[in-house]
């Protein structure tokens, strides 16, 4: 399991650079990560305050799964509620908003639904599907 939390440390490493990649200003590969209409139109651009608030959220998933505390141990409780919160929200992700984001959308012609489809939507199902075996059994030496 600690190879495991290591990797899912360092996925979560990469998705932190990329977003503070972004809420410094760079543009590289935005046009791909922002749901658009079909018509081509943004529907959802977050700020640089938001935009490193989900780094620093990241960054902090990074460490909660590479500090690997002893589990069931009663001074982790907060360590338990992470195990299953962090997994709930890449799994709520997945499932989307049922119209651009996610398993369930309807819009699917556009760059964004297509990275979506092929990238985006897997790595959370990946990322919650991790996470729960981390939590289900444990993070012992």
């Amino acid at each position: 399991m600690i190879v495991i939390s290591i990797l899912l440390s360092l996925v979560f490493l990469i998705l932190s650079i990329i977003h503070l990649n972004w809420a410094i200003g760079n543009t590289w590969g935005l046009e791909y990560a922002l749901p658009s209409s079909e018509g081509g139109e943004v529907i959802f651009r977050p700020g640089k305050f938001i935009t490193l608030a989900v780094a620093l959220g990241l960054l902090g998933f990074c460490f909660f799964y590479f500090i690997n505390p002893e589990p069931d141990n009663p001074k982790n409780w907060i360590f338990d509620y992470g195990r299953i919160i962090i997994p709930g929200i890449f799994a709520l992700r997945a499932i989307g908003d049922f119209k651009y984001v996610g398993l369930f959308k309807k819009i699917k012609n556009t760059k964004f639904a297509k990275m979506d489809t092929k990238f985006y939507t897997p790595l959370c199902i990946m990322i919650a599907g991790i996470g729960i075996i981390v939590k289900l059994f444990g993070q012992a030496t």
